[in-house]
């Protein structure tokens, strides 16, 4: 869907001036899906003059609201940032294939930095459902937390485990020795686990091979560059394997950005 989405709130996410918050009101949202994305023209000018993949953070049916979290890293989400509230942007959305969201059992999420954001979607859904859901999450230290959005969880109630890698918050080290210390301090209880994670890819490769060793289902939310976003210019293609263990090209913006860990190829190239 090609839409014009009008800027509701455009604000900074914590003190850091580079992680926003943006609220766009539009049609997209009565279809988007945890784990979709837009794609923002930042500018009615040419410069920048690719669009901007961002993933969805919220979703307000009820209000036609959809919230967006971003980090300012280039000339693209610098022109985004100044944009105003009231005003309007040409969205292109919601795109790509989200994440699945489970009914019973128990849902695990992993983020590695701001690779949190497209799961805060996910766990509301979750909620709404009545599934027990916690987020581990590892980032570099307590002001880095404070910044990409923990009081939106913790508005949110999902149960928290954090890892910094200064000890400043939580424990000190990575998000995957939060996992294992969850799974040696577990219940017997037999209700299913999956899992959902987004981060960097050394992160979800650790993630994906721990899931495996416990027969853990796991979806991985994967971050490339995107030029058009519909899967024609195969600017994001990355490698991965079909059900017969072949190697296959995926289009990130088309056939993900959502993956099950094993559709994945993570030593490719």
């Amino acid at each position: 869907m090609l839409t014009n989405m009008r800027v509701i709130a455009h604000e900074r996410l914590g003190d850091d001036v580079n992680i926003r918050r943006l609220v766009l009101e539009g049609e997209a949202a009565a279809e988007a899906q945890p784990g979709q994305f837009l794609h923002i023209r930042a500018a009615d000018a040419l410069d920048p003059l690719l669009r901007r993949p961002l993933s969805i953070a919220a979703i307000d049916r009820s209000q036609r609201r959809l919230t967006v979290l971003y980090r300012i890293k280039g000339r693209g989400t610098q022109v985004l940032a100044a944009v105003p509230v009231g005003g309007m942007l040409d969205v292109l959305g919601p795109l790509g294939r989200g994440f699945q969201v489970p009914s019973t059992g128990e849902l695990i999420l992993a983020a590695g930095g701001i690779g949190v954001f497209p799961l805060l979607a996910l766990a509301a859904a979750a909620a709404e459902r009545q599934v027990k859901t916690t987020l581990f999450w590892g980032g570099e230290d307590r002001a880095f937390f404070d910044n990409a959005g923990l009081r939106l969880w913790r508005d949110l109630g999902t149960p928290l485990s954090l890892a910094t890698m200064d000890g400043s918050l939580g424990r000190k080290g990575l998000v995957t020795e939060l996992l294992g210390l969850w799974w040696q301090e577990r219940t017997a209880a037999k209700e299913p686990v999956f899992m959902a994670a987004c981060g960097p890819a050394g992160m979800l490769k650790a993630v994906s091979l721990w899931a495996q060793t416990k027969a853990v289902s796991l979806e991985v939310s994967l971050e490339e560059r995107m030029a058009c976003g519909l899967g024609a210019c195969l600017g994001c293609a990355c490698q991965g394997r079909d059900s017969e263990g072949r190697l296959k090209n995926l289009k990130v913006c088309t056939d993900g950005p959502v993956f099950k860990a094993e559709e994945v190829e993570w030593d490719a190239g």
